[in-house]
């Protein structure tokens, strides 16, 4: 287990599906993010040195949005099994299977909603596209961790985990 976010979070097998996804959906969040950007930004499609740094980003490092990919899968354990978390699946599915593809289409789902505020597609932009120093991306990733925490209205405590907030 990465970090065990909440009492209950012994769920190795859904933890397994996600760590095995991070690379793929990071990958999907980033592209979709830059999409989003040049919509909301760029309407007419004109090039200055920021769309054209944009357009050029070709990437697979995506380390400096790891913990804001550990936070997302905790919040997603919390919110969907933290009280039941090992289950019999009778459809005859794998459970890794199954939590593969939950994951990945409620990932995707939140993405989608997210890229409607600008301050998560700033924050990605600055972590994967634009390269700040190591104070500045610690920063940026502190500041999507918080803005993913509000949006689900819980907090991450360094002891207690995932709390729902008052």
């Amino acid at each position: 287990m990465v970090r065990k976010f909440f009492p209950l979070d012994k769920n190795y097998v859904l933890e397994q599906a996600q760590l095995s996804l991070e690379n793929s959906l990071l990958e999907y969040m980033v592209d979709y993010v830059k999409v989003q950007y040049m919509l909301q930004h760029n309407p007419l499609g004109l090039v200055d040195e920021t769309i054209q740094r944009i357009q050029q980003h070709q990437s697979n490092d995506f380390t400096k949005l790891h913990d804001f990919y550990i936070a997302l899968s905790g919040i997603f354990r919390f919110r969907y099994y933290h009280h039941n978390q090992l289950e019999f699946i009778f459809s005859g599915e794998e459970p890794f299977d199954r939590y593969y593809r939950e994951w990945s289409e409620e990932f995707k789902k939140w993405v989608r909603t997210f890229s409607q505020h600008n301050n998560f597609i700033m924050g990605v932009l600055e972590l994967t596209v634009f390269y700040p120093h190591e104070a500045e991306a610690q920063f940026i990733g502190n500041r999507l961790t918080t803005f993913a925490t509000q949006f689900f209205e819980v907090k991450i405590h360094p002891q207690k985990g995932i709390i729902k907030s008052a």
